[in-house]
């Protein structure tokens, strides 16, 4: 038997929920990890989960993270991202003496039985608890397959998602009962290196799966260009012209952000010509890196503990971590803003369709739908960034080329889509269609709060009345030119640097 103590290996209850229910198999051979989500070999509570399981049953872990090629807006950025966090996870397990066995798809349904043979030798089966984009449904399709226990672990944020079934509709209601509930969630954080603690024996993976669904190989892994051509997958969205996935990359950008971002994140994080934002969220998206490991280094480097933490509750952004202003600043962003997201598709099914907003921002725009709009884009027009507004237009660009936007600038692009589209329902479609299918953070509870914001969710009613608008909140270029620092941005992503992209991505 293992000998870790089982508390050690303790995931919390509200963090665990079983998908189908069943005693562990007998005569097994190993746990099972099915990893989807929490695409990470540290500060993982699946994982942990996992080894835990394993221990308990005295069975070795086999970690199985496969990538399909059939998911919606399937690219080569996003398997480029992806496949480098899986080169980094083949090298890590290695080392520490754990099977993984990494899958890519290398035609649509190919995979298909696989995780199914894979069950028929595990003790049962654990796998992430994620609510958006096409993952519940995947997991929910596996339980009626799976004839083994299947469990979910919620790795997301620092509160457990499924704590609570209210939805709450704004931000300032959401901090208010974070306020209330989130300090005993604090103290557990998940094991920083969870297979320290895993039964030190590899998992037999029987021949059969090998053969018919073998092993991706190292050259693939590392997501190059030309091993990504042979897969069905759109080629025309190219790899993030800056951005690497992967663990090792996700630290650096942390470190980065520790080193260089943070003492002025809340001076400068809005200003686009400064580097102040901590541009963690695409390996935040895609697991590569936890929320919990994120809090931590950045309490770490100012000194902060839970006894800073005010007893008074009022919703307030500032003041209630009793932390430096830059550090109050990202926390809101980090757990508030981010976690609203994970409550919301947690609890609602149609977190990403138009009747989810609000009654008075739905009941807005429909009485204004019909409102003369001066310019008139197509989604093509919009995606080529071909309008008359230079500002929009070089945040399609940096979109469409890094995989990644601004974050002030994205709320003044989807406020522009809602100016220049025929209806408020259009204007919510190319949103989706554009910002999933070009941002590493897209398809994420998240950004799916970023766009749904822009038409009024976790908003109120602005006045004056305006054209189009209603009383949702308006923005506008020319006050953002005023306000914002752009000069070099738009020097980085004007129309030149737009041809020069084209120019080196058809050599």
């Amino acid at each position: 038997m293992s000998p870790n103590p089982p508390e050690l290996l303790e995931v919390p209850p509200s963090r665990i929920r079983v998908v189908r229910d069943a005693p562990p198999r007998r005569g097994a051979r190993y746990v099972l990890y099915w990893m989807i989500a929490s695409r990470r070999l540290e500060d993982n509570f699946g994982l942990q989960h996992a080894v835990a399981r394993a221990a308990a049953l005295d069975l070795p872990l086999l970690i199985f993270e496969p990538l399909r090629v059939g998911y919606p807006w399937a690219s080569d950025r996003f398997h480029a991202f992806v496949l480098q966090g899986m080169a980094d996870h083949r090298v890590t397990a290695a080392a520490m003496g754990v099977t993984y066995y990494a899958y890519v798809e290398p035609s649509a349904g190919h995979g298909k039985g696989l995780l199914e043979r894979l069950a028929q030798d595990a003790a049962l089966v654990v796998t992430d608890d994620y609510p958006a984009f096409f993952l519940p449904r995947m997991v929910e399709a596996a339980a009626r397959r799976l004839d083994c226990r299947l469990e979910a672990v919620d790795g997301n944020g620092l509160m457990p998602m499924r704590a609570t079934t209210t939805v709450y509709p704004t931000a300032y209601s959401f901090r208010r009962y974070l306020q209330k509930s989130l300090a005993p969630h604090l103290v557990h954080a998940p094991l920083a290196q969870p297979l320290e603690r895993a039964p030190a024996r590899l998992a037999p993976i029987a021949d059969d799966v090998r053969t018919r669904w073998p092993e991706a190989e190292d050259e693939l892994l590392r997501g190059g260009v030309r091993a990504l051509a042979a897969l069905p997958i759109d080629h025309v969205v190219s790899p993030s012209s800056v951005l690497v996935g992967g663990d090792v990359a996700a630290q650096a950008r942390l470190a980065q952000f520790l080193t260089h971002g943070l003492a002025k994140y809340h001076e400068e994080r809005s200003q686009p010509d400064s580097d102040a934002a901590s541009g963690l969220s695409p390996w935040l998206h895609f697991g590569h890196i936890g929320a919990h490991r994120v809090f931590a280094d950045v309490a770490t480097q100012v000194g902060w503990t839970t006894r800073s933490i005010s007893t008074k509750v009022n919703g307030s952004r500032e003041g209630w971590w009793g932390a430096p202003a830059a550090v109050e600043a990202f926390f809101d962003e980090l757990i508030t803003w981010r976690e609203v997201g994970f409550n919301f598709a947690a609890n609602r099914e149609d977190y990403d369709q138009y009747e989810s907003l609000p009654d008075w921002a739905r009941a807005s725009l429909d009485a204004h739908a019909s409102d003369t709009r001066e310019h008139l884009y197509t989604l093509a027009e919009l995606e080529a960034a071909n309008t008359y507004d230079p500002v929009w237009n070089a945040a399609q660009r940096q979109l469409v080329q890094e995989g990644r936007m601004h974050n002030y600038l994205r709320m003044l692009w989807g406020k522009k889509i809602l100016q220049w589209t025929a209806h408020p329902r259009n204007a919510l479609a190319v949103m989706i269609e554009l910002n999933n299918k070009y941002a590493l953070d897209g398809r994420d509870p998240n950004s799916y709060s970023g766009i749904f914001w822009v038409l009024g969710r976790y908003d109120r009613p602005w006045a004056p009345r305006r054209e189009i608008f209603g009383v949702i909140r308006y923005m506008s270029s020319d006050s953002t030119v005023k306000k914002l620092r752009l000069k070099n941005y738009l020097r980085t992503y004007g129309p030149d640097q737009q041809l020069r992209f084209k120019i080196q991505n058809s050599e």
